[in-house]
Order: structure tokens, then sequence, then C-alpha cells
């Protein structure tokens, strides 16, 4: 089955509400859209959405680049996804965020071509609904409360306190107030974005001693996140730090880390990712299947590779569809109810994105 046809769009995500992270607030975020088209008829809907241009070093002007720098070693290629990505890294060096909009595109037609819903191609899901976890800003305590009672009302049971502001003191009593607040079966992260010094994130820990929370990705470096092992009261989660599977691997096998928050077009798309699972399974060790942003595309990806991890090491798969204005999916777009997401039973990513809703391509290729 052969790629005959690349279309590409940007596409700007409407937020309900501005969106903080880090000392970084955004009040609109720019998404870009993948769909290919094959000789068989058949046709996959692809995402990358990197959070603005500070988060990570990617952008969406960035993945347009690329993608269009690929473009010609892609469409009249094959579809299969190991052979499109070998294709892919011959055209380009890097760029795993943009290549992974091609490679869930890819997946998404070899669904429609079995005829299964993706978890089903992935061996199966483990659990559906998935669970899904809901990010706070960093606020001032009481805020921070009222929110989290309102989320664990509405079904969550998993919360990623976002901390980093310009007070650490008021960060660690947010944690402690919001802990104290909800019910023990709620699990809660501490999530810096890159934000901490390492003695800022020493600090937290021990002042936090006694709150049974993980503190995710607090420092910047690899090389401070890999200085805190061994120094902290509660378990270690990297995030932003793990920029491909190699890194993955290597933060295993050295013991860095108790856990990671994965993004999927971090390591470059479906096909990584189930790589870096089955690493973190044979470990043991626990993992979030999210990513950066996104809209239905993204979120339909993540829940379904989420839904393959066993559910004692899933810490979740976080989607942004709460906090955005529509959906590309009309009748089926991926929603969190009762803080879950049902996958959808379709085949391939089991939604039908309305390309109206794009405007005009940033580019278009045909074989």
């Amino acid at each position: 089955m052969k790629i005959t046809n690349l279309t590409v769009w940007q596409h700007e995500l409407e937020l309900r509400e501005s969106y903080s992270y880090a000392g970084t607030t955004l009040t609109h975020i720019p998404t870009v859209i993948v769909r290919l088209r094959t000789d068989a008829g058949l046709e996959g809907w692809g995402e990358t959405c990197p959070l603005g241009t500070t988060y990570q070093p990617a952008h969406a002007g960035g993945a347009i680049a690329a993608i269009n720098e690929m473009a010609g070693a892609i469409v009249g290629g094959s579809v299969l996804p190991r052979q499109l990505s070998v294709r892919m890294d011959s055209a380009l060096e890097g760029h795993r965020y943009a290549k992974a909009a091609l490679d869930i595109a890819a997946w998404d037609i070899l669904g429609k071509s079995a005829g299964m819903p993706l978890n089903q191609l992935l061996g199966g899901a483990l659990s559906d609904p998935v669970q899904s976890y809901y990010a706070i800003a960093p606020l001032a305590p009481d805020e921070a409360v009222r929110i989290a009672l309102d989320r664990v009302a509405d079904g969550y049971q998993a919360l990623q306190l976002k901390i980093g502001s310009s007070d650490l003191e008021q960060d660690c009593e947010t944690v402690r107030r919001v802990w104290e607040s909800v019910p023990r079966s709620v699990s809660i992260a501490a999530d810096a974005n890159r934000a901490l010094l390492v003695e800022e994130t020493l600090h937290l820990s021990r002042n936090l001693a006694d709150v049974p929370i993980a503190i995710e990705q607090p420092c910047s470096t690899a090389e401070e996140m890999r200085s805190l092992k061994g120094r902290l009261h509660h378990p270690l989660y990297w995030d932003e730090s793990t920029t491909s599977p190699s890194v993955v691997l290597e933060a295993l096998g050295q013991g860095y880390c108790d856990g990671f928050g994965m993004k999927l077009t971090r390591v470059g798309g479906i096909t990584p990712m189930l790589g870096v699972r089955d690493m973190a399974v044979a470990k043991g060790v626990k993992l979030s299947v999210d990513d950066s942003w996104g809209g239905d595309i993204i979120a339909a990806a993540c829940a379904h590779v989420g839904s393959t991890v066993p559910p004692k090491l899933f810490r979740g798969t976080w989607i942004c569809r709460p906090y955005l204005s529509g959906s590309y999916d009309q009748n089926d777009g991926i929603v969190v109810e009762n803080g879950q997401i049902t996958l959808p039973d379709r085949p391939g990513l089991g939604i039908c994105p309305d390309a109206n809703l794009f405007g005009e391509p940033v580019i278009r290729m045909e074989a």
C-alpha cells in the first residue's frame, strides 16, 4: 500500500481560558495536522502540537518545514510505519516531533486496513475506559484546593499540580493543602516543567517529606535530573528530558528515575513509543502516555497506546479536550467523562476529522 497524497494544515487551537506552566501563559496554540491518502483508498490522520515555542526545542513552523523537507521521501512510498520511519530518517536527521505526525497517520491507515481499532492492533487494551488526570496551573493554595476538589468530584483519581512559580514556599503549601483536602485514593504529582534548580528541588522534597507525592521533571537538564538520584524523599519522574528512546533506556538502566511522563510526539510517534512502553513495563516503572498538547487526533493516539499499558504501571493519559473549545470530529470526538476516556471502537484512531475546519493546506503533494 503506497502513499499517494500528503496534505498538511496549520490550525489554531482555541482555549477556553489561558493555560499556564512554569511562568509561561498561553491563550492559543498552533497545531499541525497531517492527512495521508493511499492507493487503496484509505486515509489516515496525524498531528503534532508543540506547546508554543519555549516548552521544548520544537514549534509548529518547524514541524511544517520538516515535513516539507521529507515530503518527497514520503509520497509514493510504503505506508507501513517501520518502512516510513526509515525513509523519513534517510531524508532528515532528528525532528522527531514532526515525524510523529506522519507515523500516527500511518498507524491510523494500518488500523483501517486491518479493520481494527488501533489498540487492538497494538496488542489489545488492558483498560477501557482509560484513566485520565487533570493538570492544575500554579496557584495559591485556596484556589488550587477548590479546583482539585471540583475535579475529584468530576471523577478524576489523579492530579498534576504545576509548580515552579516565583514563590517556592507557596508551591510547597499548595501541594500540602491539596493533598490534605482530597481523598487518599487520589494520586498527586508535582510537576515543575524544568523550572527548579537542584537545590530548590531538594528543598521542596525535604519540606514535603511526609506528603506521598511524585516529583516530575523539576530541573531543566538531564545532568541535573541524574544528580537527584538517591537524594529525594519522593519518586522522581522524568518528562521533558526523555527526548528519545535511547535516553529512556539509559535512565532505566542506571536507575535515574522511578517513572516517566511520556510525550508521544517527543519520541517520534507511536512506533518508538511502543518500545518505550515495553522498556518501562520490563523494568516495572510507571509511565503516562500523553502529549504536549493537541486536539482529537493526538488524544485518540495517546488513549489507544495508553490503554495497552498494564494498569498497575499506568499513570494515565492527559488530553487537553477539557481546556479546548470545539472538536475536530463533531460526532465522535475524544472526551473525558468521569475522569476517564472511552476508547473509540471504529478502525484505526476511530475519529473522522472535518478537514473544512482547518482552512487552506500549507503543504499538498501528490504522487
